[in-house]
């Protein structure tokens, strides 16, 4: 129960990290996601922040892969 909690908590902190981090590389490169319509910029915007998230997600799976025991072993 406590890997699934873990697994979880750190599933939603990996995306939202990830997500922000898309954001505002995002408004670095002049892409706002809040833009009135659906511009190229506000399309990239977005899709930067659905990488970001994906790429967070990804990253804390990995980490959390890393830190957990060895089930399969003997």
């Amino acid at each position: 129960m406590k890997h699934l909690l873990a697994q979880g908590l750190g599933d939603a902190v990996g995306f939202v990290v990830g997500a922000l981090l898309g954001f505002f590389a995002g408004q670095l490169l002049g892409c706002d996601v809040f833009d009135e319509g659906y511009s190229t910029r506000s399309m990239v915007g977005i899709a930067l922040v659905g990488l970001g998230g994906g790429m967070g997600l990804q990253a804390a799976r990995r980490w959390l892969n890393g830190k957990a025991p060895d089930e399969d072993g003997p």
